[in-house]
């Protein structure tokens, strides 16, 4: 089971999991140690097979750090907080987090696109 710590210290997973907002995006960043990279890439995939079948999903896209790095960050779409919240308390989705291995750090957070002129639209 991976350790799970928080990206901002003043406002937790659990505090924007009780938010009603949509789009969102979950980015998870993850680390392990580089000997697990297998486990962590084959319990990542166990856990996005879930996701992909949960009302609201929408899509996710996993990242890894170049040159050696073992940072990976998952990228994943949903059309609102109650779909995520849904798909991550699943008692499934729970017993599948067992599977990653425990060198595995998981950081996930909740984000909105903003729009910021010149640069990106909402």
């Amino acid at each position: 089971m991976p350790k799970f710590e928080e990206l901002d210290a003043t406002v937790t997973l659990a505090d924007q999991m009780q938010a009603q907002e949509g789009p969102i995006v979950l980015m998870n960043v993850f680390t392990a140690d580089p000997e697990d990279e297998d486990a962590l890439l084959k319990a990542w995939a166990h856990d996005a097979d879930f996701m992909k079948a949960q009302p609201g999903y929408i899509s996710t896209q996993l990242h890894k750090g170049i040159a050696g790095s073992s940072t990976y960050i998952n990228y994943a779409v949903w059309q609102n907080v109650e779909s995520f919240r849904n798909a991550f308390t699943d008692g499934e989705f729970q017993r599948r987090i067992a599977d990653y291995p425990a060198s595995a750090v998981a950081s996930p957070h909740l984000f909105k696109k903003l729009a910021v002129a010149n640069h990106c639209v909402a």
